[in-house]
């Protein structure tokens, strides 16, 4: 039981901290509550968080299926390194850059704002890779053992963290807004350590196989 409450409290904490830099889908939540109310903006982060559900299974899936096959376990060790370094680097840019983008905004066709967070949330790609990564390194920390309870509480855990920001922005866009830019490079600077300590312990564990 200690280990699932370790493991959700890891994989909430990892999907809480990707989700907080404003970007395409904290801010078209907000945008969504602005113009639709606050209902609404709920509904698109449910269909988002749906999104990730899927996306944090098929993360868990694809590690589990490498694990199993002994022969490549250093290959699989060898990705999440270089997972870890691309967000380590892309999480270190972003907070770099001292001009304030303008937040991202899309135009869907659809009126239903819950396939509209679906179908923003299934145009991120990289959460695929970074569930994986995560996924590899919980395993590798004895965090996640692949039984049915492990991988439940990994993925729902991964849906309520990028629920719970999403749902923050949604709610207190109004008293956010203004500390926007200040609050996502601080954020990316918080990522991109966390990146670099995850890279540090996976090549460790390449270095003392």
């Amino acid at each position: 039981m200690l280990h699932l409450l370790i493991l959700f409290f890891a994989t909430f904490s990892a999907a809480f901290m990707a989700t907080v830099p404003p970007g395409l889908l904290n801010m078209n939540a907000a945008k969504t509550s602005v113009e639709k109310g606050k209902t609404n903006g709920i509904i698109f982060s449910l269909g988002v968080s749906t999104v990730v559900l899927m996306q944090a299974t098929i993360a868990v899936y694809i590690s589990k299926f490498l694990y199993k096959n002994p022969e490549i376990i250093d290959l699989l060790l060898k990705f999440a390194v270089g997972v870890f370094a691309f967000f380590t680097i892309y999480f270190y840019v972003a907070a770099k850059k001292k001009k304030r983008k303008k937040p991202e905004f899309v135009k869907v066709s659809k009126k239903n704002s819950y396939f509209k967070g679906m179908l923003l949330g299934a145009v991120n790609l990289l959460t695929i890779p970074y569930y994986s990564g995560l996924n590899i390194m919980w395993n590798a920390s004895g965090w996640i053992k692949f039984q049915v309870a492990d991988i439940l509480v990994f993925i729902l855990a991964a849906g309520l963290g990028t629920f719970a920001v999403l749902y923050m922005y949604t709610v207190y866009f109004n008293k956010l807004e203004n500390k926007t830019n200040r609050f996502s490079k601080n954020s990316n600077y918080i990522l991109s350590l966390l990146m670099l300590i995850l890279l540090a312990i996976t090549l460790s564990r390449i270095f003392y196989r």
